[in-house]
């Protein structure tokens, strides 16, 4: 790989003292999806780095207090922090990193409770990391220091959820409440509280803050059309946005296509709902596979990675769900359409309403977004409520004897 990466000077490399460290890095670095020149830039700046170290024995573990050091010393240390970062992640993966361990004295507890919702519970990752962030934020605030988990009192619990009201919205707060209810349910059967502390009062989400807002149809044509699909970056961000606008597909349901998704001999979508667990199976029209066609040939860059949609920068891996939010919001920014206030997720409440609108029954709809219950589907016919007062008729004067006049 170093004949490769540096074919003209490869032998200063070969024979240098730290020769199969950067053997080994530059093999991680391209298969794990560097591309040529971002492999070739990492490995030189290693080797700087190791000589100006000293010698390195190809058995040496590292800490990460001492790799801190060694790339400290480097110039244009923001350069080398990249370099610093991928050595680290190559380390860990080799064995040669030592970790510090774990000093959260709640560690054990958030690792019982995480299989419980897993195992239990059976809900999906990105869910049962929600709840682990509400449970550390919860324990962050109500049991500081060196205090005891079974001090915890009603008053506590009750700031703490006053605190958080502070700075979330009332929908927000809501998740929260209900996440912190069932981990201190969880505590209480576990033995870890000696009186029930779960009995919290989850604050009523009010008219004027829901429903969620969905994009009129020939707005969201509009976004699509905006995205300049001349570059690799366009056309993936155009087929990911065009996935969740046309089928309601989560941002998490998204990141987890892979190539072998698509079923081009019988033009299908195979799609593991991340909610329900359950394998949703969709026509694609002669549009979509245009649009996916397009993303393969001219925006997916060559990767070892089977996941469908990859991150731009080097390495090219996976990209992560959060990042959708991200895109979509650099998409509406660059259209200079009417968007304020919207979000990713605005898409898929417009594909909801789509299929409303053309008489979908609301059990199909649920379906099809992966909902648990139709309670979740019942926002939309909410929204289609308020939609409807603009369009309503006005109602006709009384006349005199009370009776209704109509023209």
């Amino acid at each position: 790989m170093l004949t490769t990466l540096f074919p003209k000077y490869h032998q200063r490399y070969r024979d240098c003292p730290v020769a199969n460290w950067l053997a080994g890095f530059a093999e991680w670095l391209v298969s794990t999806g560097y591309a040529h020149d971002p492999a070739h830039d990492h490995v030189r700046r290693l080797k700087q780095v190791l000589e100006t170290h000293g010698s390195v024995t190809p058995d040496a573990v590292f800490s990460m207090d001492e790799l801190a050091t060694m790339f400290r010393s480097a110039r244009q240390q923001a350069v080398f922090r990249g370099t610093q970062h991928a050595f680290e992640r190559f380390l860990a993966a080799r064995g040669h990193l030592i970790v510090e361990p774990d000093c959260n004295r709640f560690a054990p507890l958030l690792g019982a409770y995480r299989r419980h919702l897993f195992e239990v519970r059976g809900l999906a990752t990105s869910t049962i990391s929600q709840h682990l962030a509400s449970a550390t934020a919860f324990l962050t605030h109500a049991v500081p220091g060196d205090g005891l988990l079974q001090n915890l009192s009603v008053r506590t619990v009750e700031q703490f959820v006053v605190a958080a009201g502070q700075r979330l919205k009332r929908q927000s707060l809501q998740h929260t409440v209900a996440q912190l209810r069932a981990f201190l349910r969880f505590c209480h059967d576990r033995g870890e509280l000696s009186e029930r502390l779960d009995m919290i009062d989850t604050p009523r989400t009010y008219r004027d803050e829901l429903p969620p807002r969905a994009l009129p149809w020939d707005l969201v044509q509009k976004l699509l059309v905006s995205i300049d699909r001349s570059a690799p970056l366009g056309c993936r961000d155009h087929a990911m946005l065009y996935l969740m606008a046309f089928y309601g597909l989560r941002p998490s349901e998204i990141v987890t296509l892979t190539l072998a998704s698509i079923d081009w001999a019988n033009k299908t979508l195979r799609v593991e709902q991340c909610k329900t667990h359950s394998l949703l199976v969709l026509p694609l029209s002669d549009q979509a596979i245009r649009v996916l066609k397009r993303y393969l040939q001219g925006g997916r860059p060559g990767s070892v990675h089977p996941q469908l949609f990859l991150r731009a920068r080097s390495p090219a891996g996976p990209i992560k769900h959060t990042a959708l939010c991200d895109i979509y919001e650099k998409r509406a920014k660059l259209s200079k359409l009417p968007l304020q206030g919207s979000s990713s997720y605005s898409l898929r409440h417009a594909f909801a309403m789509r299929l409303l609108e053309r008489g979908v029954g609301i059990k199909a709809i649920g379906d099809l977004l992966g909902h648990h219950t139709l309670e979740s589907t019942c926002v939309y016919l909410r929204l289609q409520t308020e939609a409807l007062r603009d369009v309503g008729l006005p109602i006709p004067p009384l006349t005199a004897d009370g009776a209704g006049r109509l023209s």
